[in-house]
């Protein structure tokens, strides 16, 4: 599986940690592969929109290919981030940024959300690290009732 992390200044630290993080998960038996779509450098400047724009296409011409891809994006409060990610047809971005991790389990059972938007200025690395592994393992049901839900998000 593909995994697409992208950021701005905001969430440099926590997408570098996740990138080592992922790493680890891979030699207990994953197989993520990990693009850094951005930023590579932290700059107190840049605009998370670049990098997120990025990803999504990146992800979206995945979804095209037949690939099983998902997309981690982190920003100072996730919210933002998620807005731009959700601009685009067929992505479902669920935001976490504290609190109960029971949200990005209802994301991922209810609304099969494909990104992950993470509030860096909000949570600390070891809690990433465990609502990532939620976002990761918790499956979509293919309940009847969320399929139909699902399918009436796309304005077309």
């Amino acid at each position: 599986m593909n995994i697409y992390l992208a950021t701005d200044h905001s969430g440099f630290d926590h997408k570098e940690h996740l990138k080592v993080f992922l790493e680890l998960e891979n030699k207990k038996g994953h197989l993520y592969k990990v693009i850094d779509v951005g930023a590579t450098e932290y700059k107190n400047e840049d605009d998370y929109t670049t990098y997120i724009h990025s990803a999504i296409k990146l992800l979206k011409r995945d979804w095209d290919m037949g690939l099983e891809s998902r997309a981690i994006i982190f920003g100072g409060s996730g919210e933002g981030e998620a807005m731009v990610a959700n601009r685009y047809s067929g992505v479902r971005a669920t935001v976490y940024y504290g609190y109960d991790t029971d949200i990005i389990r209802l994301g991922r059972e209810h609304n099969d959300a494909n990104v992950l938007s993470l509030g860096a200025r909000f949570i600390k690395l070891d809690e990433m690290e465990k609502v990532v592994n939620i976002f990761f393992e918790t499956p979509f049901p293919n309940a009847e009732r969320h399929i139909r839900r699902i399918s009436k998000i796309d304005i077309h």
